[in-house]
């Protein structure tokens, strides 16, 4: 039971990477009409909207089943904390990658926000775990691969790329988060509520500055339902309900092939080409963080059980 849960949980986290590595085109093609911050918070508010269904369906089962579907203090609690905790990190992670990706395509985008792979397992240093001397050759195989992909002539890196890897260190504070909070809470609901806060938080900017209009949102229809209900309802619950079942660093592994993903995206969907120079910084980003979740995986150890 515990390996087909474990299984499970990798399929959800796999499901996952592929609706974020496609939702990178759907980003890029939604500023067409609206700002970042316009995006974010209508596609974050279709999000959490889109699962509020799924949390009265489940509610429904438990009370046919006999279970009542109401949440103890405790875990009220938790779910509170959580979704305003990851929400936050949340909102400023997607809106330092929207803000990005006006000046950088969606491949690449994809690749320099895939770092925080990297940066989960650099983030047990803070946590007194000893990193394996393989770790810190990952970190060096990493630095070339950036190198390459965004450092230009003159030895100058993009502000967008900047935004990127920046963004890249504040998911791996949701990916802790997450891995805190999914196995004490109902996944589906803390992702709800996550992305009621990054929906209310992002509108605020949009209304000051971008001051959006209802014809500008509707031409951009296709790309926000894509990005509200598949990348945010869909996708950050998988994540959820993946971790529960995985071991973090096998998720994060997992999770990386989101830039596999929007890079393939892009090259399809957008017309997309790299480099010589970009694409052998992708490769050696990739196999960066394909070392990395290898060196830092546990040996022998267990996932945490799956919940009901």
């Amino acid at each position: 039971m515990k390996q087909q849960g474990h299984l499970t949980g990798n399929l959800l986290l796999l499901l996952a990477a592929l609706v974020w590595g496609c939702s990178f085109v759907a980003q890029s093609v939604g500023m067409d009409h609206v700002g970042p911050f316009t995006f974010q918070a209508t596609r974050s508010l279709l999000g959490a909207i889109s699962l509020m269904p799924i949390i009265w369906l489940q509610n429904t089962r438990a009370r046919r089943a006999g279970r009542d579907p109401k949440l103890n203090p405790q875990t009220k609690k938790a779910l509170l904390w959580g979704g305003l905790l990851c929400g936050l990190v949340v909102t400023v992670a997607v809106n330092l990658q929207q803000y990005a990706m006006q000046d950088t395509g969606a491949g690449k985008a994809g690749f320099l926000t895939t770092l925080y792979i990297l940066f989960v397992p650099v983030a047990g240093i803070v946590l007194g775990k000893r990193p394996p001397l393989l770790l810190w050759a990952c970190i060096a195989i990493a630095g070339v691969g950036l190198y390459l992909l965004s450092v230009q002539q003159g030895f100058v890196i993009a502000p967008s790329d900047l935004m990127l890897i920046a963004c890249a260190v504040v998911f791996t504070v949701h990916i802790m988060l997450v891995d805190h909070f999914s196995p004490r809470v109902p996944g589906v609901q803390l992702s709800c509520l996550q992305f009621l806060v990054v929906g209310v938080l992002s509108a605020v900017p949009a209304l000051v500055f971008e001051r959006p209009q209802m014809d500008d949102i509707l031409r951009a229809w296709a790309p926000i339902l894509y990005a509200g209900v598949m990348s945010s309802g869909v996708g950050y619950t998988l994540q959820i309900l993946g971790q529960r079942r995985t071991l973090p660093t096998v998720a994060a592994l997992i999770m990386s092939l989101e830039a596999v993903f929007a890079l393939l995206a892009g090259m399809l969907l957008l017309g997309e080409r790299l480099s010589t120079r970009e694409a052998i910084g992708c490769a050696l980003m990739f196999l960066a963080i394909l070392l990395s979740q290898w060196a830092q995986a546990p040996r022998g150890a267990k996932p945490l059980p799956a919940d009901a």
